[in-house]
């Protein structure tokens, strides 16, 4: 287990509910999920003005209507993808394999064949949550950086669901003690890289239209292990199926220049947004820092 996970005897008693949720069959689950829709969209919104400000910020150039159907869109995505993380906890492995399909996977087989770890990098786009256990499903040796959760049991509860079918979750601020610890193993380290980035550690980039501040986190650890760097694209195809797609980011990391990386894989994130915008988590408060310099002129 991660260092920051502990377990409590009751844990599991709470957990029951959920686990017996996630029996639903996918009919009933989505179901629910367009009652959500309906209650947290229409009735009592959920972080709209956040939606629609970020919308408004990143596509300046699209009419009104065109913003407010992404949003109604995200919201069926968002709901989709919550419940369906919680599903994962009882999917079998066929379930998985049948809702998730690949494109370029040779390229992550390639490496690991090779007994060389690789960092595959990606968004909160579409399910990110069943794409390490299709990856590790699929034979890819998988650890997923993950950020604890303040509520201690349902941090439990995402750690069992991420672990289920192998994939190791690691804590971020564990990731490098166990990068050095695991030097020898090999694995696809699976990081999230468009969480908010403390405004004066970070790397500025434009990025939908927008001074934003990102993680160099990806980079700085290809450059210290030497490990190439993958891009991960999820793309929704129909409702609750998913297509996996692979590329490139650089598998010669000490032979780029500084930001580049950083600057590659959120290049290729944005045109995954633009791609598909409304499967991207828009009522994350992701532009909620300015640049240093701003600050100062304000």
């Amino acid at each position: 287990m991660s260092k920051g996970i502990s377990y409590k005897w009751y844990y599991g008693i709470l957990s029951i509910p959920l686990t017996l949720f996630a029996l639903l069959p996918f009919p009933l689950l989505y179901l629910l999920s367009d009652f959500l829709h309906f209650l947290f969209y229409r009735l009592f919104p959920y972080r709209l003005q956040v939606v629609a400000n970020n919308l408004q910020n990143a596509f300046p150039n699209k009419t009104q209507s065109e913003r407010d159907l992404i949003a109604k869109a995200f919201y069926y995505n968002l709901f989709d993808v919550s419940l369906e993380t919680l599903k994962a906890i009882g999917m079998s492995k066929r379930a998985i394999q049948h809702r998730v399909q690949f494109k370029n996977l040779d390229l992550l087989q390639h490496f690991i064949q090779q007994k060389q770890s690789v960092i595959l990098v990606g968004g909160h786009s579409a399910n990110w949550e069943w794409t390490g256990h299709a990856l590790q499903l699929a034979g890819i040796p998988m650890v997923g950086l993950y950020h604890p959760l303040s509520n201690k049991w349902f941090d439990w509860f995402m750690y069992q669901i991420r672990a289920k079918f192998g994939m190791k979750p690691i804590a971020m601020q564990d990731i490098l003690r166990f990068m050095l610890a695991e030097k020898n193993q090999t694995y696809c380290y699976a990081f999230i890289a468009d969480q908010t980035a403390s405004a004066d550690q970070a790397h500025w980039l434009t990025f939908l239209n927008q001074d934003t501040a990102v993680f160099m986190g990806t980079e700085k650890l290809a450059n210290k292990f030497n490990m190439p760097v993958v891009f991960c694209a999820v793309y929704r195809t129909k409702r609750g199926h998913y297509t996996i797609e692979f590329e490139l980011v650089t598998n010669a990391p000490k032979e780029t220049v500084p930001f580049q990386i950083t600057a590659n894989h959120t290049h290729l994130l944005e045109q995954q947004i633009l791609h598909q915008p409304e499967a991207w988590l828009w009522s994350h408060r992701r532009w909620k820092h300015q640049p240093p310099n701003k600050k100062s002129n304000v």
